[in-house]
């Protein structure tokens, strides 16, 4: 999702650690320490939920990009020398760690994104310490390929890491996806640039604090802030980060693409998606309603997983939409650090703007909205000027429109009726995504048969969002290239080496 920048200012009277007397200021964190961006410029970082500027970011540019890049260029030929066992311990302390501030990590990137706290607490912060948990660990288990050729040679695989990494994270799941990538890069024994969005970037400055404690040595891991055009493009551009990762829109993955590919960058790009939930007539509806409801809504429907277009078989299309309408009716919109809040704000007015413009497109298409719509919801006094809109059904809508085919990635979600196995695959599949896709059904032919049939890197099959750490996780179509997750990841990040040792005194060779 491509997001405006946020408003540049200037810092007047900026100490020499770039910091403000009345509003905390976000600083890059390069070679261990925190330091202010080079050309002095910040970013408002703005509360979703009240719309009030509550912090500022460093707006970075190519020499801050530089800086951190020589700084994970110095600490590479120790880290990558490291014994995994040692990498291993650092990286479980960051997780001990950030789990013992569970609630303020919670509540930061609760108010950084306009998520409930809840979901936060329960959600975002408690897999990004998984996700510190399984790749350190998982590096002692390495394993070697070996091949033996003709009894003449032995030949095995060695895998060694590529170098320094630019690692670049979205806004809506900050730490949960930033840890998603640093984990392996760091694990293999790389050193990494991060470049969280900075629409959402307090918890990367809170991981950056929690690796110092730790005692990750300088420049393992730098975080260097600002928006995509600065420093993001700076990063993908500079000559000595031969691996990218990203994860964002899909234009923005375009360009990403462009610049690298010529530079024989490798790359790993987790895109859009616009996710089919394919409800059969047979499927268990309460079930199916229920799972649904939280598959369209979680996280204000900001997840690139969230099953945005429900499709229901004709005979239990209308019980079904009945019920899915009162569920999604009796969802709280509210204050995200109150209890019982379901939905909290959208990121930002840039976003909240664009979801609202989508829901007008839908019904000029022809879309009837069966509860929510455009109009922003009431929450308190605190967040009057927050971005917050109801959870919307739209149904109605013809075979094919824009509202179906492109990524709303907000609280909004279509239903339309199908009448057979056939038609249900043909419309699933009429998207130019493929990041995942849903399906209900008690026939097990039928699950594994559409299974195959449809285009997507996951498919849920009577659940949404189980994820197990070692699949591998990715889109097809304009929803990616590569996969990440378990061995993906561990490969992603090293780069393969054949050792081929003769066993025979016979010296004859074959052709190449």
């Amino acid at each position: 999702m491509t997001l405006s920048a946020p408003r540049r200012f200037r810092v007047p009277g900026q100490g020499p650690r770039g910091t403000l007397t009345r509003m905390q200021s976000i600083e890059h964190f390069i070679a261990g320490r925190f330091v202010p961006p080079a050309g002095g410029a910040y970013l408002d970082n703005v509360e979703p939920a009240t719309g009030r500027v509550y912090s500022r970011v460093a707006d970075g540019d190519a020499r801050d990009v530089e800086a951190a890049v020589q700084a994970a260029t110095a600490a590479f030929p120790a880290w990558s020398a490291t014994p995994a066992e040692a990498r291993c311990r650092v990286m479980l302390r960051i997780a001990d760690l950030i789990e013992s501030r569970l609630d303020e990590f919670a509540r930061a990137e609760s108010v950084d994104t306009g998520k409930p706290l809840s979901a936060a607490r329960g959600v975002d912060i408690p897999r990004a310490v998984k996700n510190l948990r399984f790749f350190a660990t998982a590096i002692l288990h390495e394993k070697s390929e070996l091949h033996v050729t003709d009894r003449e040679a032995i030949n095995y695989t060695l895998r060694r890491p590529r170098g320094v990494a630019g690692l670049i994270s979205p806004w809506n799941l900050p730490l949960y996806l930033l840890t998603w990538k640093v984990a392996p890069a760091i694990a293999t024994g790389n050193t990494a640039v991060a470049k969280p969005s900075e629409v959402t970037p307090m918890t990367a400055h809170l991981l950056a604090k929690v690796c110092v404690e730790a005692g990750l040595p300088p420049g393992v891991l730098n975080v260097v802030h600002g928006s995509g055009a600065g420093a993001g493009q700076a990063l993908v551009e500079h000559p000595r980060v031969a691996t990218i990762s990203f994860t964002g829109g899909t234009k923005t993955g375009r360009g990403i693409a462009a610049t690298a590919a010529p530079m024989f960058k490798k790359l790993s790009l987790e895109l859009g998606g616009k996710n089919p939930n394919v409800v059969f007539a047979d499927a268990d509806l309460d079930e199916a309603v229920a799972v649904s409801v939280r598959a369209a809504f979680s996280n204000q429907g900001q997840i690139c997983l969230c099953g945005s277009r429900i499709l229901v078989e004709r005979p239990a299309y209308a019980p079904f939409l009945e019920r899915f309408v009162a569920a999604t009716k009796a969802l709280k919109v509210g204050d995200p650090l109150e209890a019982g809040c379901d939905l909290g704000a959208l990121v930002s007015r840039s976003h909240f703007d664009k979801v609202r413009s989508c829901i007008r497109l839908a019904v000029e298409e022809g879309g009837r909205i069966e509860c929510g719509g455009d109009v922003p919801s009431g929450v308190n006094d605190r967040c009057a000027g927050g971005f917050f809109l109801p959870p919307t059904v739209i149904t109605g809508l013809p075979a094919g429109c824009r509202t179906d085919r492109e990524e709303i990635f907000g609280p909004v979600v279509t239903v339309r009726p199908f009448d057979d196995e056939a038609e249900a695959v043909a419309a699933a599949n009429d998207t130019d995504y493929g990041l995942s896709a849903t399906l209900w059904t008690r026939d097990l032919d039928r699950a594994h048969r559409v299974a195959d049939a449809l285009v997507a890197g996951t498919v849920w099959v009577n659940c949404w969002l189980v994820r197990d750490l070692r699949v591998p996780f990715g889109g097809m179509r304009h929803s990616g290239v590569g996969r990440e997750g378990g061995e993906e990841s561990l490969r992603f990040f090293t780069e393969p080496k054949n050792v081929c040792v003769r066993l025979r005194g016979d010296r004859r060779q074959g052709p190449g």
